[in-house]
């Protein structure tokens, strides 16, 4: 299934600006007074999960720990992804203090709740200098087993055509450019895919062809196409996940920076395929450069019994 009511979520600590992802991260701001990023954040992280929760979605929360210093934490899809058949990913990380977020005490967490079966360990692309940040680097249609992928320094063709061959999943690669022309780090920045729609920022493809493969791909699924421009993407409205809480009712998750961008009529048809959950991530935005999907894991492992 495209969507599921398992969420994994990092609390924070000692959240701030990382140099180390800014180098290719354009949505990144440092804010100079790190006590208050440090308290913003985490009052916006939990505000976040009490929505999600007050709308009957399971939210595993793990408490970071202050060492090793992981200030990006919160978003943890880049390290890791989970899968129905049991299967759970590590990816190579860009940024050597997020290789550091693979923590034992996530897995532990994991491993109380829900069946692993097998781990796909790609982290060892690290020692090539090679790197796919998980499903921020990649978009999934899990359904159709797609795996929409814009190239970046943080997402590379060779280990996405690995993973594809891994996991049963066909490339669709493309190249994306902000307005600076600088190639866009994570596809999940620009795209959304949904059970029955995409919400993706066409405008920040520049090639036609690849543009119109993409939109190929997408028809041939069966789903519908929501554009956003690219005023919008800067604001974090491709950076939304769908997700459905324990009665199944779909709900789409986005920051509320990122729903106050949208136009009434994207908002009314968003609202006509789930119901719209959005939560201000402000503080986490600009010092993290990534928005509500990226806090968000989801699992798709089975449940223990």
């Amino acid at each position: 299934m495209q969507t599921t009511s398992h969420l994994l979520m990092i609390r924070p600590v000692r959240f701030g600006f990382n140099a180390q992802t800014a180098v290719n991260n354009a949505f990144q701001v440092a804010d100079a007074n790190q006590q208050e990023v440090e308290r913003k954040a985490i009052a916006e992280f939990d505000g976040f999960v009490e929505k999600l929760r007050n709308a009957n979605v399971d939210v595993t929360v793990v408490e970071d720990t202050p060492e090793p210093h992981t200030p990006d934490s919160l978003f943890p899809n880049n390290w890791i992804s989970f899968h129905s058949n049991g299967t759970i990913v590590l990816y190579p990380m860009f940024a050597e203090n997020r290789r550091l977020e693979r923590k034992p005490t996530v897995l532990a967490a994991i491993k109380n709740k829900f069946l692993i079966q097998q781990t796909e360990d790609m982290s060892v692309y690290e020692n090539k200098q090679l790197y796919l940040e998980g499903t921020g680097s990649m978009v999934l249609d899990r359904d159709n087993r797609f795996a929409y992928a814009c190239l970046s320094p943080r997402t590379d063709r060779q280990v996405l055509e690995d993973f594809c061959t891994r996991m049963n999943y066909t490339p669709v690669v493309f190249n994306s450019m902000d307005e600076k022309n600088q190639p866009i780090y994570h596809t999940n920045v620009m795209m959304c895919v949904a059970d029955r729609y995409v919400v993706i920022c066409l405008d920040s493809i520049p090639d036609e062809r690849e543009k119109n493969s993409v939109i190929e791909k997408i028809k041939a699924s069966g789903k519908s196409i929501i554009s956003i421009s690219l005023s919008q993407m800067n604001h974090f409205a491709g950076n939304m996940l769908q997700i459905e809480n324990s009665s199944g009712e779909k709900i789409l998750v986005l920051s509320s920076q990122a729903y106050e961008s949208l136009t009434p009529a994207q908002v009314a048809e968003l609202s006509g395929f789930n119901r719209i959950l959005h939560s201000s991530l402000h503080t986490i935005e600009s010092n993290g450069g990534g928005s509500a999907r990226c806090m968000m894991a989801e699992i798709h492992l089975p449940l223990l019994q």
